[in-house]
C-alpha cells in the first residue's frame, strides 16, 4: 500500500518541449516506487493519455477560474478525497524528484506530527528524455552539480504534508503567484511545522519558457497573480523559505538558528503571525519595508483593477 500520494496539475501536453519535460517529471515521480501513488489534476490536452499511459489516477473535474485556470483548492480536494496515504505532496509538474524526497518525507513525518516541507530547486537544462536505467540518480545529481543553478528561496516547487494539515484553501490561480508564499504563512499561523529541506531534496527544475502563458510572459504581474495576492490576505502574507522554522539536513530536524542579521525579518513575521487585521499587516510590511512598500503603490497605480472574486 502506498505511504505518499504525489498530485500535480500539468499544463498542455502539445508542445513537444513540454510533453518532454513532464514526461521526464512524471517518470521519476513513478520510479520512487511502490510507497507511491501519482495524481494528475485538469483536462489539458495530453494530460488523460498521460495518466493513462503511467497507469495513474486521473482528476478530471477540476473547478476553474473564469479565465479557464484550476484552482489549487479543487486540486487539493480532490487530491485528498481520492487517495488514503497518511502523506500527501503537491509537485509541480516540471520537477524530477529521487530516492531523497521520500527519505527526507518518512524522516520528517517519524519526528513531526504536523508539518509541511518545502525547499529550493535546482535549476538545470535538460534537452533530453531521460532513460531512468541504471544509475540515473547518480548521473543526474553530477549534471546538478556541473551545470545545476541553485534557485532563489521567493518560490517553493513542491509541498509535503500530513492529510490532516491544509484543510481547505482559498481559490488560487494554479501556475500563478503567491499562493505558494500563503502556504508558508498558513502553516505557521496554524503552528506546523515549516521544514526547510533545501539541504536533503535535490529537486531538478527543468528549464522551460513561458509559451504556454499569454505573450509568452512570466506570470508574475497577471491579473490572476495578483488576485492570489488579495486572496491570500495581502503582500504581508507572503511568507517565504526563509521563513521556515525547521531546517532538514542530514536526516536531523532541527530549529533554524537565530540570527541577529535576520532579526528584523523576525520581528516582521512575529508581528503578521499575531495579527488578524489586514490593515496592521500591511501597516507593519509599509514600516519594515518604506522604500519597497513606495514602489509597490506607485506600481499598482499605474495597474487596472483586480478582477473580481470568482463564484
Amino acid at each position: 500500500m502506498a505511504l505518499i500520494t504525489i498530485f500535480s496539475c500539468p499544463k498542455s501536453f502539445a508542445s513537444a518541449s513540454t510533453a518532454r519535460i513532464q514526461h521526464n517529471a512524471i517518470r521519476s515521480w513513478k520510479e520512487l516506487g511502490p510507497d507511491v501513488k501519482v495524481m494528475l489534476a485538469g483536462n489539458e490536452d495530453g494530460v488523460a493519455e498521460a495518466a493513462g499511459r503511467y497507469g495513474l489516477q486521473h482528476l478530471p473535474e477540476i473547478r476553474q477560474s473564469s479565465f479557464g485556470t484550476y484552482f489549487l483548492s479543487s486540486i487539493f480536494a480532490q487530491a485528498r478525497r481520492g487517495s488514503e496515504t497518511s502523506l500527501l505532496a503537491y509537485v509541480n509538474a516540471d520537477l524530477i524528484l529521487m530516492s531523497d524526497f521520500l527519505e527526507s518525507a518518512f524522516c520528517v513525518s517519524a519526528e513531526a506530527e504536523a508539518f509541511v516541507i518545502v525547499g529550493r530547486r535546482w535549476d538545470l537544462d535538460i534537452q533530453e528524455s531521460l532513460s531512468f536505467r541504471g544509475e540515473w540518480e547518480d548521473e543526474l545529481r553530477r549534471e546538478v552539480q556541473q551545470r545545476g543553478r541553485l534557485h532563489s528561496a521567493n518560490g517553493s516547487d513542491y509541498f509535503i504534508f500530513p492529510r490532516a494539515c491544509f484543510p481547505v484553501l482559498p481559490d488560487f490561480a494554479v501556475g500563478r503567484s503567491g499562493w505558494d508564499n500563503w502556504m508558508i504563512y498558513y502553516a505557521r499561523k496554524e503552528r506546523y511545522s515549516v521544514v526547510d529541506a533545501s539541504l536533503s531534496i535535490c529537486a531538478v527544475h527543468q528549464f522551460h519558457g513561458y509559451d504556454h502563458l499569454p505573450g509568452g510572459r512570466s506570470h508574475h504581474r497577471m491579473p490572476e497573480s495578483l488576485k492570489n495576492i488579495q486572496l491570500a490576505g495581502g503582500r504581508h502574507r507572503i511568507f517565504y523559505l526563509g521563513d521556515a522554522d525547521y531546517v532538514l539536513e542530514k536526516r536531523s530536524l532541527r530549529r533554524r538558528r537565530f540570527s541577529w542579521k535576520n532579526l528584523g525579518r523576525e520581528a516582521e513575521v512575529l508581528a503578521v503571525l499575531h495579527s488578524e487585521s489586514a490593515f496592521w499587516g500591511s501597516a507593519i510590511q509599509a514600516l519594515c519595508h518604506p522604500l519597497k512598500t513606495l514602489r509597490r503603490w506607485r506600481s499598482v497605480s499605474r495597474q487596472p483593477g483586480l478582477p473580481k472574486a470568482d463564484h
